[in-house]
């Protein structure tokens, strides 16, 4: 009765969201398009800005030029930098305090997903002053217009700049959630490739690893539309075809370009079509261990696609003919196991871990409710898991 309902609940969303006000954000692309943000904040009469960003990000002075090119443009910038993996809602507070007290006219986020997620969440508070971050949990609950919201992602992987999504930690409960609404895809995103060549290794592939899981739960999902999944498509062939090559070689500017490009495609499918039990459960490995979430979707992966079985079968089989590891005589379960091995595969040539080490028993009892409490009744999954599927999962990924 109770799958009948989270279906009942999942086909009435996506026959709402067809009335949405979906939009994509406005881009700038190719090396060294950042240069061209501060010309555009002058032509719509910005120039009061919050940087929302972190102390890796100003430690490396990967910031600086920029700096210098708002300050030539008059543009006056205030940075917080004290976001930390998987921001919380102090990190929120105390930004939203230094945009007020500076009297901003826009917020800028420039790093990976923590910063962005922050700077929406800032954004949340200013358009809902009488909301505390706990109150806009869920879906549709800002439903006001934020500040004008500017998006420079230095990492290739989790498609916040096309996302309607801002994902919270409570470090009080351990607990990891989203605010969900067509107020926070930001207003204008920036996908300049040099901002990510100097990554390190290991963030690159579990950046990457993060923006193919949104592309694979996007398109195994029950609420695809044909361009969510000819998103999640492109995605997949581009991150295929192009992550390994990042990793191994971070200078090279193509391949750089084509994992942003991915990153964000999978981002538009995904805020779209949803994502499913593996980010269910990788946000509470963020809430209870602040574990590293790319890192955690990429272990999770294989794992939550082999469990559905042969209700990926199909869309899994399509994968694996599109990135070409399939053959004609394989069967739909034959090429669905192709895949999987293939995600797997990639991860081993990444030193990417095939294990959690930080779960302890007595915390899984706590996480399997709040993985269930997040994905039912709200993500269309192919397989809706009870509570003795996710015990299993846990105990499949614990080391």
């Amino acid at each position: 009765m109770y799958k009948l309902y989270c279906r009942l609940y999942q086909n009435t969303f996506k026959l709402v969201s067809y009335f949405l006000p979906w939009r994509e954000p406005q881009l700038l692309t190719g090396e060294n398009s950042l240069s061209k943000l501060p010309i555009h904040l002058n032509s719509i009469n910005i120039d009061r800005v919050l940087i929302v960003t972190d102390k890796g990000i100003t430690s490396i002075g990967l910031l600086d030029e920029f700096l210098k090119q708002l300050k030539e443009a008059g543009v006056k910038y205030f940075i917080y930098d004290k976001t930390v993996p998987n921001p919380t809602i102090y990190n929120i507070e105390d930004a939203l305090s230094l945009y007020h007290v500076s009297k901003c006219k826009g917020i800028i986020a420039f790093g990976g997903g923590s910063p962005i997620d922050c700077a929406k969440g800032v954004g949340a508070r200013v358009a809902r002053p009488k909301k505390s971050i706990p109150d806009m949990k869920g879906v549709l609950k800002v439903r006001k217009k934020i500040p004008p919201l500017f998006v420079i992602p230095t990492t290739s992987g989790t498609g916040s700049e096309a996302t309607v999504a801002a994902v919270v930690s409570n470090s009080e409960t351990h607990e990891k959630y989203a605010i969900n609404d067509h107020a926070l895809i930001p207003q204008l995103a920036v996908l300049d490739p040099m901002l990510t060549v100097k990554l390190p290794p290991h963030i690159t592939s579990t950046t990457g690893m993060d923006a193919l899981t949104h592309a694979v739960e996007a398109y195994i999902g029950k609420s695809n539309t044909e361009e969510t999944k000819q998103n999640s498509r492109e995605a997949v062939q581009l991150i295929f075809n192009n992550l390994y090559e990042s990793y191994i070689n971070g200078s090279n500017i193509h391949a750089r370009k084509n994992m942003q490009k991915a990153s964000y495609l999978a981002g538009l499918a995904f805020t779209r079509a949803y994502v499913g039990n593996v980010h269910a459960i990788a946000h509470t490995l963020g809430g209870f261990y602040s574990a590293p979430h790319g890192l955690a979707n990429a272990i999770i992966l294989p794992y939550v696609l082999e469990y559905y079985g042969k209700s990926v079968y199909k869309p899994l089989a399509e994968l694996a003919d599109l990135i070409g590891i399939s053959n004609s005589s394989d069967t739909d379960e034959q090429k669905s196991k192709k895949f999987i091995e293939a995600i797997k595969k990639l991860n081993e040539d990444m030193s990417i871990p095939k294990k959690v080490s930080c779960i302890l028993d007595k915390d899984i009892p706590a996480m399997v409710n709040q993985a269930l409490k997040e994905a039912n009744p709200l993500y269309p999954v192919p397989q809706i898991f009870s509570k003795e599927d996710m015990v299993w999962l846990y105990q499949m990924i614990k080391e």
